[in-house]
């Protein structure tokens, strides 16, 4: 076997070669080979480290895994293979030439490299090669445009800001390099923690191998193993980090524009949404606000008196989220920019000059995140706004954007003192700036969570923001693709994401915004945006029909707060996203994967979402195993069935799992501070026993850290023919004083409450309200979205167990 291609006495390709030596270590192995060395790590029962260098000196990333490796496996050396094993996995390395393969314990291949190829430099460039595995597919990535099933592309991480991508474009703004791969009912996950440009290869001009790459440094990956998809996301999280609780009203609606000024202007907003009975929870400012685009300014014409317009937005129960640019103009006597002169924050040329490029406010530096320093200086600024009352901080142009695009390869960064050049540090510099506006405005508001929401980033980057999609357009082509970047990031670890509703540059037509506010109703993120110099785009700028439609569904966002509250906090805890991809409940249903079908999605554990275009009366829809409630209409439907679904530009399709339990509060009112103390469970018959577990808290503050919150888990059981909400923990009594339990698909039983009988009121119910008739040749009925019987069971939301059989 070839192991090292050369040509006129050069390298070319340069395998790692035999094994040479090897030693046992506390965490793992570490072996040298003929070309190279290598150490592997255990992190997991379900995660090992490959880590491959060519030079000898490790090179490494501090900012993405914050893991530490464990000890708890075995190691067997035989005169041809090592097996490292722990209780989930075992990986067998071949000693001449060292290549590696990752088996389930009973033998099973879950992934092995290329027997000839392995992992090979050419040059800097240092690459793994996979064997492609029978029917093999791909999904994650993040960020990418594409099909769900990324078999047959390949794709860059370098983060660029890509102005009015097209369906088909990349690199886009931010970098996840990890994917999970599934074939033959397993499912594995590969993340490669190189933050220098990558390069990832699903059988794309050959049908051979995968692959993944970077243009230098060293090829350090963690595979990771689990069951099925949820359980590797989930030990993605354990390595990479889980995001933080939001604020509640993070989760509400937000009204963006570039840009809403002077301050009449944003008050007038505010108000209309107030007059118009439109639920919001915040307005976003973006960069008119400064004074010549300059970070930590106020344009004192527009703007002259900003604390009383925060002061004037939190009385009408709006938050306020600003736009925060990392260019810092070059300007005497501008007070940031003499700061950062003085505390040396800025990035640097190799000769120690600051580093120059034009953006927004003209020539800036730029402030470097990697330095503890300047994460420090960056938090003190940050009071300009956190001392008046703002709590959302929006990091843009972080990738890093600069007129003409070609950000110098050789500026420095600091690295935490081990200097590195742009080339390591570009793709991480909008997580570090995500992360000091994080960790900055948390210590400033003193208890409060901040919201924090960044357009680039890297593997680790929920920890402290959340993301949206960058400049889309306004076009159905770039609605769907939002809905698959969403869907695509939270295979990624990033839960909590969004894009911009309405497209940010062009102009929507009603329809489209109609359609791009339900669909981004059961969207993570939630926010209406866009560009200066098109038409308005508030909810109410499109006609009456439209602000009517666009009224319903950011209603129903707010009467589902609870579910999504909670699914938020899951999310927290195990890494699941709140837009669940069917891929990870589905994994291996080929359907899911069709393109008539990609686009739908989870919103929690029990929505289905089959996001249609604007212009589409019917459509088809999938749904997978399993018994399906329409959602608005309690059509039941078996499941493996394709149906074809009425989707008028005043309902989209959307669908319920039977076994579901769904709380919501039905006197959602204003923002997220007004849902009322009547809390609502739906619950939908099915043969299956579910749970759902309810979390709430002051919404707010971080003293649930303490203990302080109210949980309390709800359980359907088919089988013992009881629903059970159980006794609650923690430390706070819930807001809700009255539980209506509505029950769908339960015809006409007796029920008991904790043994009493009694019999449950039925009732005709809608989600949201009908539309009016604004054609006079459509005939709309009042019965449309009625559901005409369910069963309902009123009690006080008593803090012992609750207990409804049948």
């Amino acid at each position: 076997m070839i192991d090292t291609l050369t040509t006129n006495n050069k390298k070319i390709n340069q395998s790692l070669g035999n094994l040479t030596d090897l030693k046992k270590v506390k965490t793992g192995i570490e072996g040298v080979t003929t070309n190279g060395i290598f150490k592997i790590n255990i992190y997991d029962k379900g995660i090992i480290q490959i880590h491959i260098n060519f030079n000898g000196d490790y090179d490494y990333n501090p900012y993405s895994v914050i893991a530490s490796p464990i000890s708890d496996f075995k190691v067997d050396d035989t005169n041809d293979c090592i097996t490292l094993a722990t209780d989930k996995l075992k990986l067998e390395i071949s000693k001449s030439p060292v290549r590696f393969s990752f088996k389930t314990l009973e033998g099973k291949i879950i992934n092995q490299d290329d027997e000839y190829f392995g992992t090979s430099c050419i040059g800097e460039q240092v690459t793994t090669y996979k064997k492609l595995q029978d029917n093999e597919r791909f999904i994650g990535l993040g960020e990418k445009t594409g099909p769900l099933d990324r078999r047959g592309n390949g794709y860059q991480h370098w983060n660029t800001d890509h102005f009015g991508y097209g369906a088909s474009s990349d690199p886009l703004y931010c970098s996840t390099p990890f994917y999970i791969g599934l074939h033959n009912e397993l499912s594995y996950g590969i993340y490669l923690d190189n933050p220098h440009k990558s390069h990832f290869n699903f059988g794309a001009s050959n049908d051979r191998f995968s692959s993944f790459s970077a243009d230098t440094g060293d090829m350090n990956y963690y595979f990771i193993y689990d069951d099925n998809v949820a359980g590797i996301l989930k030990l993605y999280g354990h390595l990479t980090g889980y995001m933080p609780m939001p604020p509640i009203w993070s989760l509400g609606y937000q009204q963006c524009r570039y840009s809403y000024y002077p301050d009449v202007e944003v008050t007038r907003i505010a108000q209309t949404f107030r007059n118009k009975d439109i639920p919001a929870d915040v307005i976003v400012l973006d960069i008119h606000y400064m004074e010549h685009y300059k970070i930590f300014t106020w344009d004192n014409q527009n703007f002259p008196n900003p604390a009383e317009l925060i002061s004037h937005l939190k009385n009408l129960g709006f938050h306020v989220v600003v736009m925060c640019d990392p260019g810092i103009k070059i300007e005497a006597d501008y007070e940031v920019y003499e700061s950062g002169l003085d505390k040396d924050v800025f990035v640097k040329y190799p000769d120690g000059t600051n580093y120059s490029g034009s953006v927004w406010p003209g020539l800036c530096h730029f402030p470097d995140f990697t330095n503890q320093a300047t994460r420090n200086w960056w938090a003190e600024k940050l009071k300009l706004y956190t001392d008046i009352g703002i709590d959302g901080f929006w990091n843009d142009m972080n990738e890093i954007a600069t007129w003409g695009q070609m950000l110098p390869e050789l500026i420095e960064f600091d690295f935490e003192g081990n200097k590195a050049t742009a080339r390591k540090g570009r793709n991480v510099y909008g997580l570090q700036m995500s992360r000091a506006s994080y960790e900055g405005a948390k210590i400033n508001l003193k208890g409060k969570r901040p919201f924090n929401l960044t357009r680039a980033g890297f593997s680790g980057i929920q920890r402290y923001a959340a993301v949206w999609t960058g400049d889309n357009v306004a076009s159905d082509e770039h609605m769907m693709v939002g809905v698959r970047l969403v869907n695509s990031m939270g295979l990624a670890g990033i839960a909590f994401a969004g894009y911009d509703v309405g497209g940010f540059a062009g102009n929507a037509s009603e329809h489209l915004f109609a359609r791009w506010v339900q669909i981004g109703a059961f969207s993570p993120f939630f926010r209406g945006h866009s560009m200066i110099n098109s038409r308005d785009a508030e909810p109410w700028a499109y006609g009456e029909e439209v602000e009517e439609i666009s009224r319903n569904y950011i209603k129903l966002r707010y009467k589902l707060m609870p579910y999504l509250y909670s699914s938020f906090y899951e999310a927290t805890q195990t890494g699941i996203p709140i837009a669940r991809s069917l891929a990870i409940d589905y994994s291996h249903d080929d359907n899911i994967y069709s393109s008539l079908y990609e686009n739908q999605y989870l919103f929690g554990q029990s929505i289905l979402i089959a996001p249609v275009e604007s212009y589409k009366e019917l459509a088809k829809v999938y749904l997978p195993s399993g018994k399906w409630f329409e959602f608005f209409t309690d059509q039941k439907y078996e499941g493996n069935v394709e149906i074809v679904a009425e989707c008028g530009i005043e309902r989209l399709p959307v669908f319920v799992k039977a076994g579901a339990i769904i709380p919501l509060c039905p006197n959602a009112k204003t923002n997220s501070n007004g849902l009322g103390d009547i809390m609502e469970i739906h619950v939908y018959q099915g043969d299956e026993y579910n749970e759902f577990l309810y979390y709430e808290d002051d919404g707010e503050s971080y003293e649930f850290e303490s203990g302080h919150y109210y949980q309390r888990l709800i359980s359907y059981s088919p089988e013992k023919r009881k629903l059970t909400i159980e006794k609650k923990a923690g430390d706070i009594q819930s807001k809700i004083k009255e539980l209506k339990i509505c029950f769908h698909g339960f015809d006409n039983h007796i029920f008991k409450l904790d043994n009493n009988s009694i019999v449950g009121t039925k009732e005709a119910y809608r989600f949201i309200d009908p539309i009016s008739n604004f054609d006079p040749f459509e005939n709309k009925t009042a019965s449309e979205g009625l559901i005409t019987n369910i069963q309902t069971i009123t009690t006080e939301n008593r803090q012992n167990e609750i207990e409804i059989s049948w």
